[in-house]
Formats: C-alpha cells, sequence, structure tokens
C-alpha cells in the first residue's frame, strides 16, 4: 500500500483529494498538511511514499517545500498540484525533481490516471530485472504510448469541441505557441495554456523548450508515432 500526504491550505479542497486517494487500489492517505511547515514536519514523521503538494500554502510555495525536502535528501514523490497561471512555476518544479503535476480543479479521473502512472513508474525502477525501452517508453510517455484523443476525460472547465480545435491547431501547425494556439482557436492565451498543458500531460503533445532572451518559450506539438 502507497501511503499519500495531501497538502492544501484549502481544509475542503483536502478532504476532496483525501477522498480521491482513497479510492484508488493500492494508495491511502496518512495526513493532510496546510502549511509547508505542517507539511514538513509530516513528510518526516510519516514517512510518505507521495506527497500532492499544492503550489499556494500561507507561509511558503509548495516549490521552497520541494527544495527543503530534496536539500535534505528525502526522494519522497512529489505530484504538484497548479493552477493554471502557475505553469511556468510548475515547469521549474518538474526540473527540480517532481515527479508529475495536475492543474486544478480536476477530477478524480485525472488524479487517478497519474497515480497509476506513480505506482508504475516506481515498480518498474525498482524492479530487480529491470526495465528494457520499449517499457520506459511507454512508462515515460515517449512515442509508441496508447493514442490520446480529446475524448479522454477532461478536467472541469474544459470542453471537447474547444479541445478538438486546440489539437487540431497544434497539429496542423506543426508547432504552437500558448499564444499562438490563442490566436488560432480564438480564445485567451491562459485558456489555451491550460489545454495543450492538458494534452501535453496526457500525452497528447510533447513539448519543446525554444531558448532566447529571458525565460525559455514552451513550444507544443503532436507526438509522433513510433
Amino acid at each position: 500500500m502507497r501511503e499519500v500526504l495531501v497538502v492544501d491550505d484549502d481544509f475542503m479542497v483536502a478532504e476532496i483529494h483525501r477522498k480521491f486517494v482513497d479510492r484508488v487500489d493500492g494508495f491511502t492517505t496518512v495526513g493532510a498538511a496546510r502549511t509547508g511547515a505542517e507539511a514538513l514536519e509530516l513528510a518526516g514523521a510519516l514517512r510518505p511514499d507521495l506527497i500532492l503538494l499544492d503550489v499556494y500554502l500561507p507561509d511558503m510555495t509548495g516549490l521552497d517545500v520541494l527544495k527543503r525536502l530534496r536539500s535534505a535528501g528525502d526522494p519522497v514523490g512529489v505530484i504538484m498540484i497548479t493552477a493554471a497561471r502557475e505553469l511556468d512555476t510548475v515547469s521549474g518544479a518538474l526540473d527540480g525533481g517532481a515527479a508529475d503535476y495536475l492543474i486544478k480543479p480536476f477530477e478524480f479521473p485525472q488524479l487517478h490516471a497519474k497515480l497509476e502512472a506513480f505506482a508504475a513508474r516506481a515498480d518498474a525502477l525498482s524492479s530487480a530485472a529491470g526495465a528494457d525501452q520499449s517499457l520506459i517508453d511507454s512508462l515515460f510517455g515517449s512515442p509508441g504510448g496508447a493514442a490520446v484523443t480529446v475524448d479522454d476525460a477532461l478536467p472541469k472547465g474544459l470542453g471537447k469541441v474547444t479541445g478538438q480545435l486546440v489539437l487540431d491547431a497544434a497539429r496542423a501547425a506543426g508547432e504552437v505557441s500558448s499564444a499562438e494556439c490563442a490566436e488560432l482557436v480564438g480564445i485567451s492565451r491562459v485558456s489555451a495554456r491550460r489545454y495543450l498543458e492538458h494534452f501535453l500531460g496526457v500525452g497528447a503533445l510533447e513539448l519543446r523548450l525554444q531558448y532566447g532572451a529571458g525565460r525559455p518559450e514552451r513550444r507544443y506539438r503532436a507526438r509522433r508515432a513510433e
């Protein structure tokens, strides 16, 4: 049984996330924290396998919590929980050692998929028999995985019609930024970013960072078939 620590400053949201976790076979919630300090204390006391870590906390950010965990040598798995406006911050968290992320508000199917992926990766990486390239590709979303369509579950607030337009725009253009996608589809940049990051997370799109002056630009393209 994999033990999960839920970290969110909103008690009701934390309770929803706890109930979601406890619905997934092989996972159980062992604690909940509302501040970064409490999260660090419980992580040390409970030694969970995974932390669902909100980016916004009243005393420090989730990124600060992640950095302190890693500085202390704690290898606990971390799935960052973020709002769309914080995605640039979360991309840094992934580089810093987070296993995955979820955009809130999300529904049970999205969390279920992330937890199953986390368990599969952990099992493969701890297996005495090791893992071949095809298994690594499937676990980490490289080409060759199952095709993902707009009919797959979308987070609350995202619609299938607009989602299809976003996918079509990315495929037709070859590669788009969130600003370019927003212009092509006729939606806001924030909305375009939410759709693009969702499809990136479920494997329909892949990411390329374009470096230049300032922060690298996130550019999305359809995942290439093997």
